[in-house]
């Protein structure tokens, strides 16, 4: 079975978190939510999440990928986590899924190293925390193991498509039929 963290800061984006939640859950993927500063973690539409853990409890070998919400300042939150960073590198070091939402892949990803030569994609307006990463305005973008995602209007979309690149098309497909994705 396929094992992601969602990694969540005070102010997360909450649909950004919890569609992608939902949705790998439906498609068999073992979820683990994972708080920085706590496992009480409050988005920024005031949302109360428990964390499964907090992340210091998190081990990369165990791990197939990582996904970031966005938010603001929730984002931001997980951007200044010298843990979250570490993470993220780790993750890339081994290849394995990196998936940002939002404001994610600028206040996240871009400090990290990991966009580098990468096509990626953000919130309108975040683009230029970019240095030497290819922009794209697609609602979601696909290079290698990296997703990145708009917003939260594009949550249920970059949930699929991690889906797809974690358990393949069948599973994606399925899960898009039964959510009633357009």
């Amino acid at each position: 079975m396929k094992k992601v963290a969602v990694l969540l800061a005070d102010g997360f984006e909450e649909v950004e978190a919890l569609t992608p939640v939902d949705f790998l859950r439906r498609a068999g993927i073992e979820v683990i939510t994972a708080g920085i500063g706590g496992r009480e973690i409050k988005g920024g539409h005031d949302i109360k999440v428990i964390a499964d853990v907090e992340i210091d409890r998190l081990k990369t070998d165990e791990l197939d990928g990582v996904i970031i919400p966005g938010g603001n300042p929730g984002a931001k939150n997980v951007g200044a986590s010298k843990e979250a960073l570490k993470l993220v590198r780790d993750i890339e070091k081994e290849g394995k899924l990196i998936a940002a939402i939002c404001a994610a892949p600028a206040l996240v990803l871009a400090p990290a190293g990991v966009l580098s030569g990468k096509k990626a994609t953000c919130y309108p307006g975040y683009e230029g925390e970019f240095k030497d990463t290819s922009f794209s305005d697609d609602r979601v973008v696909v290079d290698g193991n990296l997703i990145t995602s708009r917003g939260p209007g594009t949550a249920a979309e970059f949930s699929i498509e991690i889906i797809r690149y974690l358990v393949g098309d069948e599973k994606a497909d399925e899960v898009h039929k039964r959510t009633l994705q357009k």
